[in-house]
């Protein structure tokens, strides 16, 4: 299996894994890569967005709810391996829940990075790829993935650092998952032209804390064969996801412009890059 392209995402809680990078995971097991998505927390802290399912006991028993839901989702993406990191969910900033000694915020750094890096070192993945510094909208969780993740990538190389947690590897290739800001701007003006909810409707939402500029993204996927598998396993996310908020309910015009392309940010590659214009169009440019 050394020699098999592998792809691993490292993803904050249940339901990231289809929003960021759902039509990915999808396009490339369906062309022989091994996927692996690691998933920080089980996102015992999220909210119940289905009225009928917003109660005391199933808020108890998230976890496991979502557990499942994360479960039927990587079914249908086709992703081969699920691997956890184990630590709780942090909340949203602010909440007293990131002072919960048992969350991902809270985790001692060291610590998560050498259980990325176990992971890292069995998998031996080519690609390696998580959030950006504000961890795409500036949740403590998202954070936390972009600071392992980068010190893992570095870490994983390294003989002398964990030894204990297998042979060294040197993933060849770190991205960030980036969404252009004019693109994502576009695309929740029309909805607006056309009477339908969007976040632009709230007054606190600011475009900036959920985008990158467009001039860092570097790679587009093109996942348009796949948007069906990312829209059913976005569906499965059910307790997380409402039917007619602004991802569901996007007009299918604009949803194939939304969900039909996944952004990304090349930060390192260990190897020489093949020549092209405009974005890269494959995570596995120059390793094939």
């Amino acid at each position: 299996m050394a020699n098999q392209l592998t792809l691993m995402i490292v993803h904050a809680h249940p339901d990231d894994e289809v929003i960021g990078s759902g039509g990915t995971f999808a396009r490339y097991a369906r062309e022989g890569v091994r996927t692996v998505l690691v998933t920080a927390t089980l996102g015992e802290e999220g909210d119940i967005v289905v009225p009928e399912m917003d109660t005391l006991e199933n808020h108890a028993r998230l976890a496991d709810i979502r557990r499942d839901e994360l479960q039927r989702a990587t079914e249908i993406l086709g992703i081969a391996h699920q691997e956890f990191l184990g630590y709780r969910d942090s909340g949203m900033a602010g909440r007293e829940s990131n002072n919960h000694p048992a969350c991902f915020h809270q985790a001692n750094r060291d610590e998560a990075t050498g259980r990325l890096v176990r992971l890292i070192r069995a998998y031996r993945p080519q690609v390696l790829v998580s959030y950006n510094a504000h961890g795409g909208y500036g949740h403590p969780d998202h954070i936390a993935c972009y600071h392992v993740t980068h010190a893992a990538f570095a870490a994983a190389a390294d003989p002398t650092r964990y030894p204990k947690a297998g042979p060294a590897w040197a993933v060849a290739k770190l991205y960030e998952m980036n969404r252009p800001r004019e693109r994502t701007r576009t695309a929740w003006e029309q909805m607006r032209e056309r009477g339908l909810k969007t976040p632009l409707d709230n007054p606190d939402y600011q475009i900036e804390n959920y985008t990158a500029p467009d001039e860092v993204v570097t790679t587009a996927i093109d996942v348009s064969d796949y948007i069906g598998l990312k829209r059913a396993a976005l569906l499965e996310h059910r307790t997380q996801i409402a039917a007619d908020g602004p991802f569901l309910g996007m007009p299918e015009d604009i949803g194939r412009t939304w969900y039909g392309t996944e952004f990304f940010t090349l930060v390192t590659a260990r190897v020489p890059l093949p020549p092209h214009e405009g974005y890269e169009t494959d995570l596995f440019a120059g390793l094939r």
